[in-house]
């Protein structure tokens, strides 16, 4: 993990506080440390290269305004495979399937899943919640769509890193509330799950790499259009209503402001009535999931949150809260 960051460090980024979002999405990211660091020892650094098994296909997709870019991962094998909707993280403001390659095509062999990973709408050039809506309209697309990509349109989970473990959990709030056909499990890997910057993970890693408070401050401030959003239960999971949610996972990293609000989400989750499991990385730093090229602790990680998406999305079928499926609308 320090090497890493110590790579990450060398490649001579600026604080992405001190940019503008313009500026920030063009800054060395932890992907091109990793990739550097397996230059450096000989390695290839071709996706396909580290997770041999599994082939990816670019293609647009509807968003909920307009057509939004995605990539389509696909295990080898006979399908039809279980299909999981995958949200990069960034903040809302940076990142794209590409920087959050690793995670997604891992969980695609690990999972033996079809996996689908969105770009949604950035901020600030498209405020909360856009991204939010182009989530669940991914999730949607899925759901109508699976069939037409090798997947099993009864076997549809939501996953994410980040703020994309918000928008995976937010989405199957909105599923619940739409009754759209539920996921069959959630994956939150170090989610944002509220809005308080005091928390004690907060306090203790305030100027973590590669995420700061700071960072995060100014995420916020290019992502809301009013302090009014940070109460938003979208945003602030913490305050939202958790009951009647699928299968949750949370994988959590030990070095990340994020930390806390993460162990607070799987305590609300529990007291929810939702079967929840979180699991810490210690040692790890924000971002280290999709490192499993460089890193044994994502491999595990990775491993961990498979396992327990195929376990539920080799249960019973899921249904609506009304106990129907309702699928396409």
């Amino acid at each position: 993990m320090q090497s890493v960051l110590d790579e990450l460090a060398s490649l001579g980024g600026s604080p992405i506080e001190s940019l503008s979002p313009e500026q920030a999405r063009l800054q060395p990211t932890p992907t091109d440390a990793v990739n550097s660091l397996l230059k450096k020892t000989g390695q290839s650094t071709s996706p396909t290269n580290l997770i041999p098994g599994v082939t990816s296909v670019d293609r647009m997709i509807p968003g909920a305004v307009g057509q939004m870019s995605s990539r389509v991962y696909t295990p080898s094998g006979a399908g039809p495979f279980p299909v999981i909707v995958y949200y990069h993280g960034g903040g809302f403001v940076i990142g794209n399937k590409d920087v959050y390659d690793g995670g997604a095509r891992g969980l695609s062999k690990l999972a033996n899943a079809v996996v689908v990973s969105v770009d949604y709408r950035l901020a600030p050039e498209h405020k909360f919640p856009a991204a939010h809506d182009d989530a669940l309209a991914a999730y949607r697309w899925a759901l109508i769509n699976a069939r037409s990509i090798g997947g099993d349109i009864t076997r549809v989970a939501l996953a994410g890193e980040s703020v994309g473990g918000n928008l995976a959990i937010a989405t199957a709030l909105s599923a619940r509330d739409q009754k759209l056909r539920l996921p069959s499990h959630v994956l939150a890997v170090y989610p944002v799950a509220g809005t308080d910057t005091t928390t004690t993970s907060y306090r203790e890693h305030a100027n973590a790499k590669p995420l700061s408070r700071a960072m995060m401050s100014w995420f916020v401030r290019h992502t809301i259009k009013s302090p009014a959003d940070r109460q938003d239960t979208r945003l602030d999971l913490l305050r939202a209503d958790l009951r009647g949610l699928p299968p949750v996972t949370i994988v959590a990293a030990e070095i990340d402001p994020l930390r806390s609000e993460g162990e607070m989400l799987a305590e609300r989750l529990r007291a929810a009535g939702v079967d929840v499991e979180r699991r810490q990385w210690d040692g790890a730093a924000h971002e280290f999931f999709g490192m499993a090229a460089v890193l044994d602790q994502a491999k595990e990680a990775q491993t961990f949150a498979a396992e327990r998406i195929r376990k539920s999305l080799s249960s019973v079928d899921q249904l609506s809260p009304e106990g129907k499926t309702v699928a396409t609308k």
